[in-house]
Protein backbone atom coordinates (compact mmCIF):
# COMPACT_ATOMS: atom_id res chain seq x y z
CA UNK A 1 0.00 0.00 0.00
CA UNK A 2 1.07 3.73 -0.77
CA UNK A 3 0.12 6.70 0.70
CA UNK A 4 0.90 10.44 -0.05
CA UNK A 5 0.26 12.64 2.86
CA UNK A 6 0.67 16.35 2.79
CA UNK A 7 1.81 18.09 6.20
CA UNK A 8 2.83 16.50 9.65
CA UNK A 9 -1.11 16.04 10.78
CA UNK A 10 -2.25 13.45 7.49
CA UNK A 11 1.10 11.80 8.51
CA UNK A 12 -0.35 11.29 12.24
CA UNK A 13 -3.83 10.44 10.78
CA UNK A 14 -2.46 7.61 9.12
CA UNK A 15 -0.80 6.34 11.88
CA UNK A 16 -3.79 6.46 13.89
CA UNK A 17 -5.70 4.77 11.41
CA UNK A 18 -2.78 1.88 11.70
CA UNK A 19 -3.13 1.41 14.68
CA UNK A 20 -6.98 0.77 14.87
CA UNK A 21 -5.92 -2.47 13.58
CA UNK A 22 -3.21 -3.50 16.07
CA UNK A 23 -4.08 -6.11 18.14
CA UNK A 24 -0.57 -6.96 20.03
CA UNK A 25 2.74 -9.02 18.53
CA UNK A 26 3.36 -6.47 15.57
CA UNK A 27 6.73 -5.02 14.73
CA UNK A 28 6.57 -1.86 12.48
CA UNK A 29 10.23 -1.62 11.03
CA UNK A 30 10.54 2.11 9.66
CA UNK A 31 13.01 3.07 6.86
CA UNK A 32 13.64 6.49 5.50
CA UNK A 33 16.15 9.55 5.46
CA UNK A 34 15.99 11.63 8.50
CA UNK A 35 13.00 13.94 8.62
CA UNK A 36 10.97 11.55 6.16
CA UNK A 37 8.26 11.67 8.56
CA UNK A 38 8.95 8.43 10.76
CA UNK A 39 8.41 9.75 14.41
CA UNK A 40 5.38 11.77 13.16
CA UNK A 41 3.64 8.71 12.15
CA UNK A 42 5.07 7.00 15.41
CA UNK A 43 3.25 9.91 17.70
CA UNK A 44 -0.08 9.25 15.52
CA UNK A 45 0.45 5.45 15.95
CA UNK A 46 0.55 5.99 19.48
CA UNK A 47 -2.68 8.05 19.92
CA UNK A 48 -4.28 5.70 18.34
CA UNK A 49 -3.54 3.32 21.13
CA UNK A 50 -5.08 6.10 23.29
CA UNK A 51 -1.04 7.01 24.42
CA UNK A 52 -1.85 10.43 26.45
CA UNK A 53 2.15 10.93 27.46
CA UNK A 54 4.16 12.94 24.33
CA UNK A 55 5.63 10.54 22.20
CA UNK A 56 9.29 11.80 20.96
CA UNK A 57 12.01 10.21 19.25
CA UNK A 58 14.25 8.48 21.69
CA UNK A 59 17.20 8.52 19.85
CA UNK A 60 19.71 9.50 22.52
CA UNK A 61 18.21 6.50 24.74
CA UNK A 62 17.49 4.49 22.29
CA UNK A 63 14.02 3.05 23.38
CA UNK A 64 11.25 4.31 25.28
CA UNK A 65 8.21 1.93 26.43
CA UNK A 66 5.02 3.22 27.23
CA UNK A 67 2.17 1.35 29.03
CA UNK A 68 -0.97 0.40 27.56
CA UNK A 69 -2.59 -1.76 30.37
CA UNK A 70 -2.54 -5.08 29.24
CA UNK A 71 0.02 -4.43 26.62
CA UNK A 72 3.43 -2.36 26.03
CA UNK A 73 4.11 -0.18 23.32
CA UNK A 74 8.27 -0.54 22.53
CA UNK A 75 9.31 2.77 20.92
CA UNK A 76 12.77 2.31 19.36
CA UNK A 77 15.01 4.35 17.62
CA UNK A 78 18.60 3.16 16.24
CA UNK A 79 19.95 6.46 14.68
CA UNK A 80 22.72 6.58 16.70
CA UNK A 81 24.01 3.02 16.49
CA UNK A 82 26.90 2.52 14.24
CA UNK A 83 28.69 0.05 16.04
CA UNK A 84 28.69 -3.02 17.46
CA UNK A 85 24.51 -2.87 16.78
CA UNK A 86 23.65 -6.56 17.51
CA UNK A 87 25.47 -6.19 21.16
CA UNK A 88 23.13 -3.18 21.72
CA UNK A 89 20.28 -4.79 20.81
CA UNK A 90 20.77 -8.31 22.84
CA UNK A 91 21.65 -5.67 25.83
CA UNK A 92 17.94 -3.81 24.94
CA UNK A 93 16.52 -7.09 25.34
CA UNK A 94 14.66 -6.10 22.26
CA UNK A 95 14.75 -9.93 20.88
CA UNK A 96 12.72 -11.05 24.11
CA UNK A 97 10.10 -8.53 23.07
CA UNK A 98 9.03 -8.52 19.43
CA UNK A 99 6.43 -10.80 18.35
CA UNK A 100 4.97 -11.94 21.66
CA UNK A 101 1.38 -10.92 21.74
CA UNK A 102 1.54 -8.42 24.52
CA UNK A 103 4.08 -6.50 22.96
CA UNK A 104 4.00 -3.54 20.00
CA UNK A 105 7.41 -2.51 18.46
CA UNK A 106 8.09 0.42 16.53
CA UNK A 107 11.98 0.22 14.92
CA UNK A 108 13.08 3.74 13.67
CA UNK A 109 16.18 3.35 11.30
CA UNK A 110 15.37 -0.32 11.18
CA UNK A 111 17.44 -0.83 8.42
CA UNK A 112 20.51 -1.24 10.49
CA UNK A 113 19.35 -4.19 12.20
CA UNK A 114 17.45 -6.02 8.75
CA UNK A 115 18.80 -8.93 9.43
CA UNK A 116 17.59 -9.59 12.98
CA UNK A 117 14.08 -8.28 12.32
CA UNK A 118 11.78 -11.28 12.50
CA UNK A 119 9.85 -12.14 8.77
CA UNK A 120 6.40 -11.04 9.94
CA UNK A 121 7.96 -7.44 10.68
CA UNK A 122 5.69 -4.77 8.69
CA UNK A 123 8.30 -3.10 6.76
CA UNK A 124 6.63 1.21 6.50
CA UNK A 125 9.50 3.16 4.33
CA UNK A 126 9.17 7.04 4.48
CA UNK A 127 10.10 9.15 1.85
CA UNK A 128 10.66 13.16 0.82
CA UNK A 129 8.52 14.26 -2.01
CA UNK A 130 8.62 18.19 -1.10
CA UNK A 131 8.52 20.21 1.99
CA UNK A 132 5.58 18.99 3.81
CA UNK A 133 4.48 15.77 1.36
CA UNK A 134 5.94 12.20 2.17
CA UNK A 135 5.34 9.08 0.30
CA UNK A 136 4.58 6.23 2.74
CA UNK A 137 4.71 2.70 1.60
CA UNK A 138 3.57 0.17 3.92
CA UNK A 139 4.63 -3.70 2.82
Amino acid sequence: MEFVTKGPEETQNLGRKIAADITGGEIFALTGDLGSGKTTFVQGLAQGLNISKRVISPSFIIMRIYDLGEKKFYHVDLYRLEEKIDTEIANLGLKDVWGKPENIVVIEWAEKIKKLIPKNAKWIKFENLKENERRIIIQ
